[in-house]
Parts: C-alpha cells; structure tokens; sequence
C-alpha cells in the first residue's frame, strides 16, 4: 500500500489562508464592536424605540415697544395608545364616543384606531383641540384605556390682521417644504412651518426643538412601554424694528379710508429701519392655526395675501415731480426763479394737456410750482431739462429697481425714458415728456420704493436697505443676530438743489396742497399727488418726511390709498397719523413720554381713525 502524502508547500497554503480569514474576520469585529460602535447601537435604538413628537413653542415676535404680534398658547392632541380593546365591536364604540364628542367624522376617528392596532403603535387621532374638547375627552379616559391628551403649543397672533403680511403665517408642512426641510431631524411631515413673511424668512430660528414621548417597541414593532418624555427648547424671539402704535395708525387710517385699500411705509431716514408697513386688504393669520374641533367654513383661496407695500406696483404721479425737480435744478437747465403761465392747460401742438386745476394758477416759479403741484409748471420744467436728465436723475434715486428689503417677490417697478424707448427701436414723442414730467405714462413704482426716496430726500441723498429685524434671541436670552443698517448708495447733489426741494416740499405743507398734514410742533415737507388709473378711480399719494425743529428727520411716511381719488383728502390723513404716533409724548399737549412707552411696553396696539381730508 502506498502511502500519499501532502506537500509541505500546500499545507503553507491552507494555514496561511485559514490565518487571513481570521484576520478578516477579527477586523470586521473589531470594527462592529469598537469603531462603528455608537453607529450600531444608535440604530439598533431606533429599532427599540418610537418618538411621539410634541410640538415646541415657536420663538415669538415682538415689535420695538415689546408688543408681541406673534405668540403661542397650549392645544392639546388626541392620541389612542393601542392595548387590550382591539375587538371591532369595541373600537367602533370608541370612535363613535369621540365623534359626538368632537363633532369629528366617524370613519376618520375608526381609521385611525384601526391603524394604531395593526401597526401596535400610537396614533394622533385629532390635534389643536380647544380646551373644551380637552374637558369632553378627560372624561372618555376613564371609559376607555388607551386614550390620552398630549400639551403641544399652538401658534397664536394675538391682534389678528395687525401687521399680517410683515408676520406671515404658519401651516401644515407640503411636499415643496419636505423637500427643504425633510432632511432636518428636527421636523416630521406633520409638522406646521412658515408660509409667509417673517415666519418663512426665519422658519429655523423660529421652530425651537420639538420634545416628545419616547416609547420602546418590540421586534415586531410593538408597543411595549413609554420609556420616557423629553422637554422641548422653545425658538428663538425675533424683535423687530417696528413701531407697534406707528402700524396701528396706519391700519386704522387705511381700514378708514373711502376705499380701504392700499399701503403704507413708514422708514426712519437715518438707518433704513422700517417703522411700519401696512397693506390692505389684509388678513387674520389664526384661521391657518385654528381648533381642529371648530367648524370653519373658511376659503383660503380667497386669503389675500397680495402685499401692496412691496408688490403693488402704481403711477407715482406728482410725487414725482421731485426727482423732476432735481434733474431740473441739478442740472441747472432749469431757474427756480423763472415763471411760467398757468391757464388750466398745456397747448402740444397735437394734444393739449391739462393742469389738475382747470381755472389755472396762473404765473408760477418753481415754489409756487411744487407747492401748487401744478402741472403746467411742471410741463415746462421737463421739456427745458429733457427727459434723459429726468431718467437719469430716476435712477440715480433708484427707481426700477427693489429696495431690497428682505421679502420675498418685491416688484422693480418701471422706469419709463428715452434710453428704454430706444432699447426697443421706437420712438420718443413731446407728449412722452410731459407725462414723464409728472409721473404719468409709463412709470411704475411701488409703496416701498416711494418711501425710499422720500427717505432719501430727508437723508440728504442717503439710501439705506430697507430691514425690519431689530434683533434675534435664543431661548438662553444670547443675542444670535443684531442687524446693522447698510448704505446702498449716495445721492449727490449740489448743495443749493437740496436746499430748494426742502423749500418747495415745506410750502406744500404750509400753503399748498398739504396742508392738512399740519402738526403743531412738528416740521413736515411732503408732496401729494393723484395717479390717473385708466381701469377706474384715480390713486391717491402721499410721500413725507418729519423731523422736530433743530433735530434731524426721524420718520419719512408713503401712503397710497388705491382709487383714493385724491392724495390731499386721502393720503395726507393717514400720514399724519402715522407721524404723530411717531412723535407721541413729545409734542405739546401730549402725555408724558414715560406715561406713553408705558402703555406701548403693555402691547396696546389700537389706533386712532384718521381725519377727513380735502383738496387735490
């Protein structure tokens, strides 16, 4: 018998082998149970366990006198923990209890308890209920195991429409915000996120950190026990820039003007911080965050969410018969002191053009002009600077294009010149002029970007950013962001032109078609105007700006009433308002100062109904 032996060389081999597979082996262990460790048993956790998320208080936001437009209040969330009653009989009792208790429909509640036994998990059945609700279903509990109230915050603005398109709103997460915020673990797909203003523009610092219920599942997924339940951390507080009885005199005077449409700007000339801004027709935020348990019958279709102040774009009218003015004067194509004759009308040659005022105004220089706002005047004074100084001097004062206030969708508006004109190979007429001359034809601008320019009139030049966050705090009271006013752009203009426009802009004031804005102790240098509107009435301008005497602007105002008619009867009003609201408890006969800020600290927001005007 012959014995076979292995060689020595295969047995090398097989021993070698066998010592790489236990190194491989041994690696892979060392990497499962020491590298990736904390990997491992982080998802061997999410296997154990189910987070019953609760909502957290979203930041809250005040305005500079520490009025809060946006707040939250305790709701409450119905959940159903699966147990013993799993039978149908039992489940369709329970669902038909919480229906009449609810006045929620019974095939949506039975689903929901269908669902939370086959899958062994817990089930929101119904949520934001009021406390009402909350009282009715305490007393299910003791019928039925398994039920239980969860405390969540709800969102809640306490003045309803006040200030709406600056706050925004918030809703029930779609598809398009999954797509932005899905990733975040912060967030699930039932919850409500920013929809508009600022809370959409500071969703994240507003959200907070959502606690929860955290329960343990078995291999099956479940329900095992609630293991424990986790505080959430509220958002950040956003201060804004805004005064909270400025907003209220402008919402008062729109809600009761003849049309109770339009917007007003407020700006503070210095810095660009926005003081107020007020868009109607507006709307109550709470009806996005309202008792699941209330019957609404509300179309959200209809919500008009449309903001005038950055999106309605208009004629500017005689307002812009300021920057006429400057290209006039700058120029020095035009004599401040020249004269021109007013009979009501301006004879083109082809067409004749009318003053506002059909008797005339007879002989005009350029004061007399402003203040008058008389557009004969004002014809002559284009056709002598020409319309490419006119454009020029527009844009330098940054017509045609946004503000840059951070919003979303604000308007550009139009400026209409000759240099567009031959961008498009057509062709430039006399009577294109004379509108442009007067902010008529095709010039379009918005409520914003007029209180810019009035700013900047006030400024002597200086455009700032418009901004509307003062500051931002974390819920540790840590400042996380403080803004600072940012200069666009510098306007520079010969000192005697600045001089003569805040001439001309204080005789509309006192003697000229401004002159109901009149407030004793108060400086003001304003320009009404009336924008001819071929779908219906005219609209109604007023731009301002006011300071007290030897002191510096401290408030500049734009206010367009839509089909007002009339800026003197319309707008001026509003603004003046809005500007003794920004100089309460400083003009004579007022409260004391502390007296004031003490009732504005308290969140008082209500505003007086602004006085009836005439004129032009």
């Amino acid at each position: 018998m012959i014995e076979r032996g292995i060689s020595q060389d295969r047995m090398n081999f097989l021993w070698g082998l066998a010592a790489a597979v236990s190194l491989v082996f041994a690696l892979r262990l060392v990497n499962l149970q020491i590298l990736m460790h904390s990997h491992y048993q982080e998802i061997a956790e999410r296997n154990r366990t189910q987070i019953l998320p609760q909502a957290a208080p979203r930041g809250r936001i005040y305005t500079r006198d520490l009025a809060a437009v946006a707040a939250n209040k305790p709701s409450f969330s119905l959940i159903y923990f699966p147990g013993r009653i799993n039978s149908v009989e039992a489940m369709d009792k329970m669902a038909d209890s919480l229906s009449r208790r609810l006045g929620m429909p019974f095939d949506e509640l039975r689903a929901g308890l269908y669902r939370a036994v086959k899958k062994g998990a817990p089930v929101r059945l119904a949520e934001n209920l009021s406390s009402k609700a909350m009282f009715s279903i305490s007393e299910l509990k003791t019928m039925y195991s398994g039920i239980d109230i969860v405390v969540e915050a709800r969102r809640f603005y306490p003045f309803g429409n006040y200030l709406s398109h600056l706050t925004g709103y918030i809703s029930k997460m779609d598809a398009k915000d999954w797509a932005v915020y899905g990733k975040d673990k912060n967030y699930g797909m039932d919850s409500r996120v920013g929809k508009a203003g600022l809370e959409k523009m500071y969703e994240r610092d507003l959200k907070g950190r959502d606690g929860g219920i955290y329960l343990e599942v078995d291999s099956r997924g479940k329900l095992s026990r609630i293991l424990e339940s986790r505080k959430w951390e509220p958002g950040s507080d956003i201060y804004l820039t805004i005064d909270s009885k400025m907003q209220a005199a402008a919402e008062a005077g729109l809600k009761a003007s003849n049309t109770g449409k339009g917007a007003v700007v407020a700006v503070d000339p210095r810095s660009g911080a926005i003081l107020a801004m007020a868009s109607m027709p507006d709307y109550d935020p709470n009806r996005f965050v309202s008792y699941s348990d209330e019957k609404k019958y509300d179309n959200m279709k209809e919500l008009p969410e449309f903001n005038v102040a950055v999106q309605g774009t208009y004629p500017p009218a005689s307002p812009f018969k300021i920057i006429s003015s400057i290209a006039g004067l700058d120029s020095g194509r035009m004599d401040p002191a020249e004269t021109f004759l007013c009979p009501g009308y301006f004879d083109a040659g082809s067409r004749v053009f009318k003053c506002w005022e059909k008797k005339g105004h007879g002989k005009a220089d350029f004061i007399r002009g402003m203040a008058k706002s008389c557009d004969v005047y004002f014809y002559n004074l284009g056709i002598k600077t020409g319309p490419l100084n006119i454009e020029k001097y527009a844009r330098m004062f940054r017509l045609g294009r946004p503000t840059g206030i951070p919003l979303p969708d604000e308007k550009s508006g139009n400026i209409f010149g000759p240099s567009r004109r031959a961008e498009k190979k057509s062709y430039w007429f006399i009577g294109d002029t004379l509108n442009l001359s007067i902010g008529q034809g095709e010039t379009l601008v918005t409520p914003i970007q007029m209180a810019q320019l009035i700013s900047a009139i006030a400024s002597r030049g200086a455009f700032w950013r418009p901004y509307y966050v003062d500051h931002v705090v974390d819920f540790e009271g840590q400042i996380t962001f403080k803004s600072k006013p940012e200069k666009l752009s510098q306007a520079e203009l010969k000192d005697r032109t600045w001089e003569l426009i805040r001439e001309g802009l204080k005789e509309v004031v006192l003697e000229g078609t401004g002159q109901t804005v009149k407030i004793d102790g108060v400086e003001i240098f304003g320009k009404t105007g009336t924008a001819q509107n071929p779908h219906g009435k005219d609209h109604a301008w007023f731009v301002a700006y006011a300071q007290l005497p030897g002191e510096q602007p401290e408030v500049a105002v734009s206010v367009l009433v839509e089909h007002g008619e009339h800026g003197a009867s319309a707008a001026v009003p509003i603004a003046k308002e809005v500007i003794q609201a920004a100089f309460r408890g400083r003009l004579p006969g007022s409260r004391a100062l502390v007296n004031t800020l003490a009732s504005a600290g308290s969140g008082a927001v209500s505003g007086s109904t602004a006085p009836a005007g005439g004129g032009r």
